[in-house]
């Protein structure tokens, strides 16, 4: 090999590993695949959207929900003990539809993090055959609700869980959600991969939106079950497996979509409470996986900026070195651009901005090693198990 081949080979990692990852996610399925009529006989749902501080998000939620094609179906807003007005904005919808209820969760027990203990209030509320668990910044297609019925039963799964759509507007949201739901994609792969998998470690699920069977939620324990893992629905996805029951997860990305966090430091104290604390859950390998899991988490950002690094000092560097990072710069390149024109219908130069993206995400996972089990979310401090 020459002294040009050589450095490129060792750049060849960076083209490879996207590679795997798209190979992997191949195989998935969608709820597009399903009626949007309701089955015959639907049964009746209520859609549970647990609330805290969500006066931005709830209005556009709620009527959302209420736009479904279904029939016999109730909508309860679990208001979380908001500051801002949620409850307020919540209960004018309910005096216009008498689909929704409106309830106050009681004070936060011991022990429990608030989304958990707002769905089970929730969930003590209904006495329908299906329960859904939405997010107040969730916004839902009129098809949703019957697609998702219909691929339940059709599946003859227990919990069905819907991948949604990111929304993403500003700068800062645009440069780092992508790279995490690639770590997350780099994990798990496409929605059967995660569907087929009879290994707990390995199944995910997306709390913006589940949808289970009554009897096989009270049986698994509800969210009493989980009261006390920060990643809530990886925690019922992983359950439900270890029970012996079915979960199936589907991409939505024409029915769902969501705009999880509008600033950087929204995205960044977002993924903060999650990326560690509840990342551990999804390690393989029992003890052993999550005490090198600090150092997995650290790869994908560091692989990242390497790179970029490298050229950003090219005169303290060696040739070689120049070469690989180069070779290195250019497949990321070519894969963000590629992410960004084709997944995300955005323009292609926000692929320039995965150094910034990737910076960010090494501070968020370096911050998240330090905090360990200690998680701050809307003015409340709890300890991940």
């Amino acid at each position: 090999m020459t002294a040009f081949s050589v450095p490129v080979a060792a750049a060849l990692p960076w083209l490879i590993i996207p590679g795997v990852v798209l190979w992997r996610g191949r195989d998935s399925r969608s709820l597009s695949e399903y009626p949007a009529s309701p089955p015959l006989d639907a049964p009746p749902i209520s859609v549970i959207i647990p609330a805290r501080n969500e006066a931005r998000n709830i209005a556009r939620c709620v009527h959302s929900v209420l736009a479904a094609n279904y029939p016999g179906m109730d909508v309860i807003v679990v208001d979380d003990r908001s500051s801002d007005g949620t409850g307020a904005i919540a209960r004018d919808i309910a005096h216009e539809d008498r689909r929704v209820r409106v309830i106050e969760a009681r004070p936060l027990a011991e022990g429990w993090f608030g989304k958990q203990w707002a769905c089970a209030e929730g969930a003590a509320a209904s006495a329908a055959a299906l329960v859904c668990f939405t997010d107040a910044d969730t916004a839902h297609s009129p098809d949703l609700m019957p697609r998702s019925v219909n691929a339940l039963l059709d599946s003859s799964a227990d919990m069905l869980s819907v991948a949604a759509r990111q929304e993403m507007h500003t700068f800062w949201e645009r440069a780092i959600q992508p790279l995490v739901f690639f770590m997350l994609f780099a994990r798990y792969g496409g929605t059967e991969v995660v569907n087929r998998t009879r290994n707990p470690s390995n199944k995910i699920a997306n709390g913006q939106f589940i949808l289970f069977r009554r009897d096989a939620y009270d049986a698994i324990g509800g969210h009493a079950s989980v009261r006390d893992t920060v990643a809530e629905d990886l925690a019922l996805a992983q359950r439900v497996c270890s029970l012996g029951r079915q979960s199936i997860l589907i991409l939505g990305l024409d029915q769902l979509s969501t705009r999880m966090y509008t600033t950087l430091a929204e995205v960044v104290s977002g993924w903060m409470k999650n990326i560690y604390a509840g990342g551990r859950m999804a390690m393989p390998g029992g003890r052993a996986g999550r005490l090198v899991f600090p150092i997995m988490l650290l790869i994908p950002p560091i692989m990242m900026l390497a790179p970029a690094l490298a050229l950003a000092f090219a005169a303290l560097a060696p040739t070689a070195v120049i070469i690989w990072a180069t070779a290195a710069t250019a497949f990321t390149l070519l894969w963000w651009g590629m992410v960004y024109r084709l997944a995300l219908k955005m323009p292609t130069a926000y692929a320039l901005t995965f150094p910034v993206g990737a910076a960010v995400l090494l501070y968020i996972a370096l911050a998240a090693i330090v905090r360990g089990s200690r998680v701050r979310w809307k003015e409340r401090e709890y300890l991940s198990s």
